[in-house]
């Protein structure tokens, strides 16, 4: 394979190897001071990231107020918080010889307070901030009044065009990078258009093409692109090397540093990453965010999977082919199905799915009464921590509400990020994982279980494997 050749990066000269941030803990600052301090880029997540206390222990982050609103402000102040402890912590563990980048969601209720919050808390630890999950027009603003670089996380050149011109021009000089993710092969949430067929991926070079023509229509040549998404071997994308079509590229690993020594998950969940088979990540559309995600077919996804499909169409009058009464509720109101689906309805509530749930589509979903009181439970113990939730309607707005029904079928992504970021259930919890998690199995790298340090893995990234 080709040498590396060296890119500047937040005004590091530096490997072209960038950790991707993944949220809730998962990229902290002990990994990203290690990737720092091993030649690359690390990146430490600024969502729900965490605090210690005076013995090294995570502080919970326990929710106290009796009002989403009061909630939504504890939120806040544990992520500005754990962002600053996290940066210190990059810093300390790198010894300040690479860039530390923090990475933030858009669509992540608070977003722009947290930043001002950590980027003033921790001046000079955060060199740049990457930022998906929507479109961060005011990201540049914020990170120059820092003196950061910022990065932006886009899936198409027409997403990058609408940032550039909206805002970005007016703060070209902090540019430090352009982040392609891979709609269908990065983990997480993806950015996805409507016009594009979830089950037809796209490679991946002539999207990279298309927005490196347009960087350099308006003067950003030499500014890097970080393909993310998909990326394993680098030999499998040595013809991106020093290809004069492409320009300065970088190559961001999302889920291969899950793996390593200084990762902060769980044992279970390293085990679980060492035994996924090709298919076990899929494309699904339960976020409460209404992005498409790519998570693991774990028993989690299976029960909402479950929701999903114990559904039906309902009217709250008789009328048409819908003249089949259903009691729901506390008071048995009915509601009108049609003939077969009432027969569907009666057989899930033999099976002991006795709870009807509206959805805000006119549908119901049937599931267990100890489901329906944990989903009540999970609704009302929002802490409004995205900028609008399906799940739970809360928005982050005049009237803290979308104005619409609460939809059962979505879940609280909060709580299960946060759960098994600290050692829960690896089945019973969302793991959101990159396509690519299958081939942990079947690299020799990883053989016997052997879980490599982030200098270890970065030393076997330059080899091209």
């Amino acid at each position: 394979m080709k040498p590396l050749q060296s890119v500047v990066i937040s005004g590091f000269e530096v490997l072209p190897l960038v950790e991707g941030g993944k949220g809730i803990s998962i990229s902290n600052g002990e990994s990203a001071g290690a990737w720092a301090g091993s030649g690359g880029v690390g990146t430490f997540s600024g969502t729900n990231s965490d605090s210690f206390d005076d013995r090294g222990r995570p502080i919970p982050q326990s929710y106290l107020g009796r009002t989403r609103k009061y909630r939504h402000e504890e939120l806040i102040a544990f992520a500005i918080q754990g962002g600053i402890t996290q940066a210190q912590r990059a810093h300390e563990t790198s010894n300040g010889r690479g860039p530390v980048h923090m990475n933030v969601l858009w669509e992540a209720a608070g977003t722009m307070r947290v930043l001002h919050g950590v980027l003033e808390g921790a001046r000079g630890l955060v060199h740049g901030i990457t930022c998906g999950a929507g479109m961060p027009y005011k990201m540049a603003e914020i990170a120059a009044s820092y003196g950061a670089y910022y990065y932006p996380i886009v899936s198409s050149a027409r997403a990058f065009r609408a940032l550039w011109k909206r805002a970005y021009h007016r703060y070209a000089e902090y540019l430090g990078g352009v982040v392609y993710e891979d709609p269908w092969r990065a983990g997480g949430h993806n950015g996805l258009s409507n016009s594009e067929d979830p089950d037809q991926p796209q490679d991946p070079y002539p999207r990279v093409r298309e927005l490196r023509a347009l960087m350099r229509e308006i003067g950003l040549d030499r500014t890097p692109v970080f393909m993310a998404g998909g990326v394993w071997y680098l030999r499998e994308w040595e013809d991106w090397l020093d290809n004069p079509e492409l320009g300065p590229i970088a190559f961001q690993f999302g889920t291969r540093p899950i793996l390593t020594q200084e990762s902060p998950v769980s044992d279970a969940w390293k085990e679980r990453l060492l035994s996924l088979r090709e298919g076990d990540v899929a494309l699904n559309r339960f976020s409460p965010t209404g992005f498409y995600s790519s998570a693991v077919d774990n028993g989690f996804l299976k029960e909402l999977q479950g929701r999903s499909e114990r559904q039906v169409a309902y009217s709250r009058e008789a009328m048409g082919e819908h003249s089949e009464p259903l009691p729901v509720g506390a008071r048995g109101r009915p509601v009108y199905l049609t003939k077969s689906d009432k027969a569907r309805a009666e057989s899930w509530i033999a099976d002991g799915f006795t709870r009807p749930m509206k959805t805000p589509d006119s549908t119901l979903i049937f599931v267990t009464p100890d489901g329906a009181e944990q989903i009540r439970a999970d609704q009302n113990a929002c802490m409004g921590c995205l900028s609008a939730c399906l799940f739970s309607n809360w928005a982050e707005n005049e009237a803290w509400t979308t104005g619409k029904m609460a939809d059962p079928r979505s879940y609280c992504i909060q709580k299960t990020l946060q759960d098994v970021a600290h050692g829960g259930e690896v089945e019973d919890n969302l793991m959101f994982s990159g396509h690519n998690a299958y081939r942990f199995a079947t690299d020799p790298f990883y053989s016997n279980g052997f879980i490599p340090t982030v200098k270890q893995l970065v030393e076997r990234l330059e080899t091209g494997d």
